[in-house]
């Protein structure tokens, strides 16, 4: 039995920058690819055009970023706004992602490694799109049955 490929880009939407994330064709672990400096629309869905075909993309993981009480805000709604553009121009799916703190797990990353946020926020993007990307793998992963999982068939039996 084997399983069925996954290929999803995480996003984080920002005015100035898009962060770019990819995952393995397993839909285990999300990786940073690039960050994209925002420019024109078509422009931006140029860029991201090409690494969807490239990457076989079945799906756009948009990092939300709602008030820290959980309430939508401006921000949120802009960023929903684009992203259905986004999903309507590529003609992809959109999920979205809970990315409070992930720009701040994300420079949290940066200072471990002994870079400096403020001389790298184009990582900083990216990373936090791997995080958000990896946030929805995980969450996918835990809602899914597990075709593999046998131990459950032996409990059934007693």
């Amino acid at each position: 039995m084997s399983r069925v490929r996954l290929s999803a880009l995480g996003l984080d939407l920002g005015k100035k920058r898009i962060g770019v994330a990819g995952c393995d064709g397993t839909g285990l672990i999300a990786t940073g690819l690039t960050t994209i400096i925002r420019r024109a629309f078509i422009e931006d869905v140029a860029l991201l055009r090409n690494l969807a075909t490239e990457r076989q993309v079945q799906v756009l993981v948009i990092g939300m970023p709602y008030m820290l009480n959980g309430d939508v805000g401006t921000q949120a709604k802009q960023t929903r706004r684009l992203a259905q553009r986004f999903g309507a121009a590529l003609h992809l799916p959109i999920e979205y992602v809970d990315e409070r703190l992930t720009s701040h797990q994300a420079e949290q990353l940066l200072l471990a490694e002994g870079r400096s946020p403020s001389r790298h926020r184009d990582l900083i993007d990216r990373k936090a799109a791997a995080i958000i990307l990896q946030q929805w793998l995980d969450q996918r992963r835990a809602t899914l049955p597990d075709p593999f999982n046998t131990a459950r068939r032996f409990d059934d039996r007693t």
